[in-house]
């Protein structure tokens, strides 16, 4: 275990003016900072294909946002809002919530809690693909803010009913409500697998184009899927780092994946979301050695407690394939609560493509934990050059 981590030391003065409220109408325009072993360079992020080392193979992850704030009018005109965190059934996917046809329970966060009574049932009428319904929302347990909607068409599935009346979720740092326009820009133009209630957002400034020059390179590519939690944006309240309460996160790999990892000389992350994903994966391989069979899931902790006696990728990923054949299974399922921080040793990741994050986050300690002390000549920097930062704005390809 690393000693404690002063979260002071990764502070800095963001002026707001520098926090990107929309992006930019040319995604592949954005301003893209490279760094290399002490050195930084600054480009557009449409040169990335030609940057990139010409062994990269870059890992995307494929999750798709979605509308995931809810309104409800209360009798008395109060307005209540429900923003979805994660599905609070044991054992049930994203995948499975967004297909039910008839109720799902969720943890949430509420604004106007105080308002919403015990017992007291909100109510929509919509029309949904043509189908009217009712839709309901109790509250089930006010201190884990569970809620339970349920609605009566089974012709309509919850997905069906958030892509009708939900909201795209905003960071709630933009400060703004949300537009028509961010459904469709707050989402990678590769994004497949519906999920994430916030956007992985390195991916926000590939274009078809970039990914079109990527392939005429012969820059090798993989997609897998990290759904991404609002926990993302939860800030650090407390002085022992290690006492942070970190979110589980679905995580979806494919026999592909696991088999362009073993291949890869040099692997890159597109955002901390696969970063976290890749590195999650070298762990589980670990597990498994230990405990064959086990349930894929990585505590916050594992990797800070185990031997520097570890296993090479190369051997994890054939125990990963060797358990895939086991359960006769083509992908691996499970979830995740890693936390990078100063003092983590990367088992996967060469490169990471990342936008700049808020100080003091668990995002920044990941990026300081990449490239050491050098993250605080990375942001002076970007701050210098006149970078646009967070969600919407600039990025960055760190290599090491």
């Amino acid at each position: 275990m690393t000693g404690k981590i002063n979260l002071t030391d990764y502070q800095y003065h963001l002026p707001e003016e520098r926090i990107a409220r929309y992006g930019l109408p040319q995604r592949d325009q954005a301003r893209l900072l490279v760094y290399h072993r002490g050195r930084i360079d600054h480009h557009r992020f449409n040169q990335l294909p030609h940057i990139l080392p010409a062994d990269a193979t870059l890992f995307f992850n494929n999750t798709k946002v979605i509308s995931a704030r809810l309104y409800f009018q209360r009798k008395t005109g109060a307005l209540i809002e429900i923003f979805l965190l994660n599905p609070a059934t044991a054992g049930v996917s994203v995948y499975d919530t967004l297909s039910a046809s008839d109720r799902v329970t969720y943890q949430c966060t509420i604004g106007n809690l105080k308002k919403w009574k015990d017992g007291e049932l909100l109510q929509a009428h919509l029309t949904v693909k043509e189908h009217d319904l009712l839709l309901q929302a109790r509250l089930l347990d006010r201190s884990a803010r569970l809620v339970e909607f349920s609605w009566d068409n089974r012709e309509i599935t919850f997905g069906d009913i958030l892509d009708q009346i939900g909201h795209t979720p905003l960071p709630p740092y933009l400060k703004r409500p949300d537009e028509p326009q961010d459904k469709q820009r707050y989402q990678t133009v590769y994004s497949k697998k519906p999920g994430a209630v916030a956007a992985p957002t390195a991916g926000l400034h590939f274009t078809e184009t970039t990914l079109q020059e990527l392939r005429d390179r012969g820059i090798a590519m993989q997609e897998l899927t990290l759904h991404v939690s609002a926990g993302t944006f939860q800030p650090i309240k407390v002085d022992d780092i290690s006492e942070h309460p970190m979110h589980r996160e679905e995580v979806i790999v494919s026999r592909e994946n696991i088999r362009a990892l073993m291949e890869a000389p040099y692997p890159v992350a597109v955002g901390t979301t696969a970063m976290r994903t890749l590195e999650s994966l070298y762990w589980y391989g670990v597990l498994l050695q230990q405990k064959p069979g086990i349930h894929f899931h990585i505590t916050k902790d594992f990797p800070y407690h185990q031997t520097t006696d570890l296993p090479d990728l190369q051997q994890v990923c054939q125990t990963l394939l060797d358990e895939m054949d086991r359960q006769g299974v083509e992908k691996l399922h499970g979830t995740t609560e890693i936390f990078i921080y100063p003092g983590y040793r990367f088992r996967v990741c060469r490169g990471l493509v990342t936008n700049f994050h808020l100080p003091g986050s668990t995002l920044i300690l990941l990026v300081a934990a990449f490239v050491g002390d050098d993250w605080r000549q990375i942001y002076n920097s970007a701050l210098q050059q006149g970078y646009r930062f967070l969600s919407f704005g600039d990025s960055s390809l760190l290599l090491t």
